[in-house]
């Protein structure tokens, strides 16, 4: 048996630390990772949500109903993003995502504090991210008791108020609040990111380790047919998983599909083209599919974070809430929620749709022009 030497150790040591400073994509992740991770779960995870955009229906225009309606604008907890004068004009402003909570004043509100009877305030909730809708409700009913000791202040022997604002609550698109309803639609975009460019990222990756990119090029096979048959095989293989999702989620988990094929297929589309580029930019930046699989899960989980598939965006602070404006997963997921679960279409999810094509098209078309000028080096 050969005793253990402590100098032979030493110079191991010393290779793989070489080894790692020849190797400059590996150790910027090393040392960014950690300082991304603890900013992502001590802002995202550990913030509150706040900010929701609220959306108030008055029809009593009267003082106290203005009272009212500031009691929920007044607070961290709901800004104002529209008022709104029919019932229609507010499914319109839910449908098309302009307001996640909704306040309806009813007629005779005012009297009715006046007078020291019972009325109420109906809330309506955007049911289709569910644990906004859960936490908009609790925050509603808050406001709505400190709303109480206000308009009435005198309480009776038993300690609660003599007369009352009741609050009705409505939730709207999933009005059981099952998680799978928001869940589902949600993993269809998902699904696309992290299979579509994990896989192409290795395949390229993996020809130039084994030596048979080279090889491929002396062959009859035109640059450009090579990266349509990288292309389209994992164009299939998402469409397959979409697919699959799809049919499982509304057959078996029954989760209604309200929307339009026409619509969330062609969301998907654009997606799926923006999963495929940021495949072949790790494929350019990448040398070994060690560093690909690192690279495509130091991209991948900023994506998760601020896109709001776990997190609610109004969790995040206003730095970090600008951040999302360039993550194409945070655009897919509006567009597959809204018209899975509310039926929204083009009309209603254009802005969407216009930040989703241009972020799409803009990194495919980069990692395309990357991947070609490698290949002409």
């Amino acid at each position: 048996m050969i005793p253990v030497s402590w100098r032979r150790i030493r110079l191991l040591i010393w290779k793989e630390f070489l080894q790692l400073r020849r190797d400059k994509l590996i150790v910027p992740m090393l040392l960014i990772a950690p300082v991304l991770q603890l900013f992502l779960f001590g802002y995202v995870v550990g913030s509150d949500i706040t900010n929701l955009r609220l959306a108030v229906l008055d029809h009593d225009h009267t003082t106290q109903s203005r009272q009212a309606s500031e009691a929920f604008t007044s607070t961290r907890y709901f800004e104002l993003a529209t008022t709104v004068e029919t019932e229609a004009e507010l499914t319109k402003v839910m449908d098309g995502n302009a307001a996640v909570v909704a306040i309806d004043i009813p007629a005779g509100f005012g009297d009715a504090v006046t007078k020291r009877q019972p009325t109420t305030i109906g809330v309506i909730v955007d049911g289709s991210d569910g644990r906004v809708s859960q936490i908009a409700g609790a925050y509603a009913a808050g406001i709505t008791a400190e709303l109480n000791r206000d308009l009435y202040g005198a309480v009776g022997s038993s300690g609660a108020s003599i007369s009352r604002v009741d609050l009705h609550t409505k939730v709207l698109y999933n009005a059981e609040m099952r998680s799978v309803n928001t869940m589902v639609p949600g993993l269809l975009a998902l699904l696309i990111l992290m299979s579509t460019s994990m896989v192409m990222s290795q395949a390229v990756v993996k020809e130039r380790e084994q030596g048979t990119l080279e090889q491929l090029f002396v062959t009859p096979i035109a640059r450009g047919e090579y990266l349509i048959g990288k292309l389209l095989p994992y164009a299939m293989v998402g469409l397959a998983q979409i697919t699959v999702v799809f049919l499982v989620g509304s057959l078996w988990f029954r989760v209604p599909f309200r929307g339009s094929l026409l619509v969330i297929g062609a969301g998907l589309a654009l997606f799926l083209l923006c999963s495929l580029g940021i495949g072949l930019l790790i494929s350019v930046l990448s040398r070994t599919r060690a560093q690909a699989q690192q690279l495509v899960l130091f991209i991948q989980l900023p994506q998760i974070f601020l896109s709001g598939f776990l997190f609610p965006l109004a969790a995040l602070p206003p730095w970090l809430y600008l951040v999302t404006f360039i993550i194409p997963l945070r655009y897919i997921l509006v567009i597959v929620r809204s018209n899975y679960l509310k039926g929204s279409s083009f009309l209603e999810l254009w802005p969407q749709f216009a930040a989703l094509a241009l972020l799409s098209l803009a990194i495919f078309a980069f990692g395309l022009s990357r991947f070609h000028k490698q290949l002409t080096d």
